[in-house]
């Protein structure tokens, strides 16, 4: 994942910060709890897409 287009992107719900799991491939927002899919190397930025986290993650 591109910092550049890391600092860019925000969580749709909630607009906070995204954080890139590279061992899921996906991009976490802790604040709404959400992880976003990353698929061919583009983020699925659609809230119904979202993985929603376990309270242990």
């Amino acid at each position: 994942m591109d910092d550049f287009l890391l600092d860019l992107l925000v969580c749709p719900k909630s607009g906070g910060k995204l954080v890139y799991d590279k061992n899921a491939n996906e991009l976490i927002c802790k604040e709404s709890k959400l992880a976003y899919p990353i698929k061919d190397g583009i983020p699925i930025m659609l809230i119904e897409s979202a993985r929603k986290l376990k309270e242990t993650e």
